[in-house]
């Protein structure tokens, strides 16, 4: 079985909620929500690849030292079996916006789970939820 890795992001406002995405339509798994992020490039570290897509997701910029490894989800798709390391990031430059016609919201972490998710995002609640409160 084919190994994908993806990296995804928990952004953190000074009120301590998290950013999710609504996958848009046309794309698998439409309409779910999901941590910013994506798939890594050729010889990209996790963090390079969560840096440039956090900019082309959102338009922000975000400085290696400020992603810090939180947890990480390993999941069997039919097709492939996908790990993701999660990130969490409480600083950044710029604004947060929708860069690829995706809907974003801050969400606080027990209030997670009211949104739909892919298999692989929801074991990642959690651990934001134990970080957060």
């Amino acid at each position: 079985m084919r190994l994908l890795l993806v990296v995804a992001c928990a952004l953190i406002d000074a009120d301590g909620r998290v950013l999710i995405a609504q996958r848009p339509e046309g794309k698998e798994l439409a309409g779910l929500w999901e941590f910013p992020g994506g798939k890594l490039d050729a010889n990209e570290r996790p963090e390079q690849a969560l840096i440039r897509e956090l900019f082309e997701e959102l338009g922000i910029t975000v400085k290696e030292p400020c992603l810090a490894p939180l947890t990480f989800a390993s999941h069997a798709y039919e097709a492939f079996h996908l790990l993701m390391p999660l990130f969490v990031c409480r600083r950044w430059e710029g604004f947060v916006a929708a860069q690829e016609g995706q809907a974003l919201k801050w969400v606080f972490p027990k209030t997670l789970r009211d949104y739909p998710m892919p298999p692989a995002d929801a074991p990642l609640i959690p651990a934001l939820i134990d970080l957060l409160g």
